[in-house]
């Protein structure tokens, strides 16, 4: 019945997706925006690449942190409130990067972004699920996944844009300015999905057990680790851009679009696949399409630089296909995992953010730093997460043999 009431309360649909695909976009714009800018900040504080690099880990690892609260937060509290606060500190933490004297401040900075960011990706995820229902919630999550996608490259080409007219300070300024902008649209036209009826206890020991007792379980184990190995197949790639881009392709700090770009139009296309084909196919079939596409694109890419063929333009098909193989995977296994236990949907979307942030910030800090100085290695790390990813579902599956059909995900 509160779900029914929910429902009624949204004012139209499409600004609802709109708000919410924003949310989810402050994640990937906090990350790449800042990728043109990194000789430049290199330059200004005297420090080299793998130092610059931890800009990315440090981030991750403290949006990993928080991620832990933000779900069963707003499970107690309400959703609209943890992202109102969330968006509002984090323009404060985005300030303090951009007058930041030194990288040590700057990394502070970065790391209180990554206490506030998850408010909107982890919460705005959960409010889907609230609202939307059966064929329409896949419909929508991919809709969602289909305006998340153009932020990987929007963000890049934005902060290489912001380099050409001003100081790469002005892109801390526009990350201000974003998140305040999403901060009035939720006070102003998101409705509240989780009435007081349904709220769980605000203590401290009740969202500790509730996160504890979620991640105990093995299914929520299985499919966040179906959803954190797949997406890090292609962070592999997002978290090299300055490698793959400046480094590999010899291109400059205005060019990541040449990167970025083809991974959104398959995100974008896969995405807009996954919503058109909703109710058409299984789960099944859809992620293992998926997986196939992702593991295809990273072996492409070994070929590739194993040939005689050009790096560029032909390294950009492997990321395009790993892309495409993500977006048909990343709406199911998301909604199938909201759906193991509606009454704990936010502590399930912050136990699934945890697990992906805490590996990409590994990625990015540890391994991609190693594997990026060869274009082989780069793609047999996005390998390697593919069928991490693949065998977990499948395992998944054998465990699941003898249960009902997973064939539509998001129905009650």
């Amino acid at each position: 019945m509160s779900e029914t009431r929910a429902r009624s309360k949204v004012p139209r649909a499409w600004v609802t997706v709109v708000i919410l695909a924003s949310l989810t976009m402050v994640g990937p714009f906090t990350i790449d925006t800042i990728f043109p800018a990194f000789p430049a900040i290199e330059r200004d504080f005297a420090v080299d690449a793998v130092a610059m690099q931890q800009s990315i880990s440090v981030y991750l690892l403290t949006l990993g942190a928080m991620s832990l609260l933000h779900g069963p937060l707003s499970d107690a509290v309400g959703r609209k409130p943890v992202i109102i606060a969330g968006m509002v500190l984090y323009a404060a933490a985005s300030v303090l990067c951009a007058v930041a004297p030194t990288l040590p401040i700057m990394l502070l900075g970065r790391a209180l972004q990554g206490l506030c960011a998850g408010a909107g990706t982890i919460v705005g995820r959960t409010v889907v699920r609230d609202l939307f229902h059966g064929e329409q919630a896949q419909r929508v999550m991919a809709q969602i996944s289909m305006i998340f996608a153009v932020a990987p490259a929007a963000a890049p080409i934005f902060g290489g844009w912001l380099l050409g007219i001003a100081h790469w300070r002005m892109i801390f300024w526009s990350l201000t300015l974003m998140a305040l902008v999403l901060a009035v649209a939720t006070t102003v036209a998101l409705p509240e999905t989780h009435p007081p009826a349904a709220r769980s206890p605000l203590r401290v020991g009740a969202l500790i057990h509730a996160v504890v007792d979620s991640a105990r379980d093995r299914k929520v184990q299985r499919l966040v680790g179906v959803a954190s190995f797949n997406f890090a197949s292609l962070f592999t790639y997002i978290s090299a851009a300055p490698a793959i881009v400046v480094t590999h392709l010899g291109l400059g700090a205005q060019d990541f679009g040449w990167l970025f770009v083809p991974i959104v139009v398959a995100m974008m296309s896969g995405s807009w696949l996954t919503g058109r084909l909703a109710g058409t196919m299984t789960s099944e079939r859809f992620l293992a399409i998926g997986f196939g596409l992702s593991s295809a694109g990273a072996i492409a890419g070994l070929i590739v630089e194993l040939s005689p063929l050009p790096r560029f333009p032909w390294i950009l098909v492997g990321p395009m296909l790993t892309g495409l193989g993500i977006a048909l995977v990343f709406p199911i296994a998301t909604l199938l995992l909201l759906d193991l236990d509606p009454a704990r949907r936010g502590t399930l979307s912050t136990l699934q953010a945890f697990s992906s942030t805490l590996l990409n910030a590994v990625l990015a800090g540890a391994i991609v730093p190693v594997v990026a100085t060869r274009l082989e290695t780069l793609s047999l790390t996005a390998l390697g997460f593919s069928i991490l990813g693949w065998l977990t579902w499948r395992h998944h599956q054998r465990r699941q043999a003898g249960e009902p059909t997973l064939a539509a995900p998001g129905s009650d």
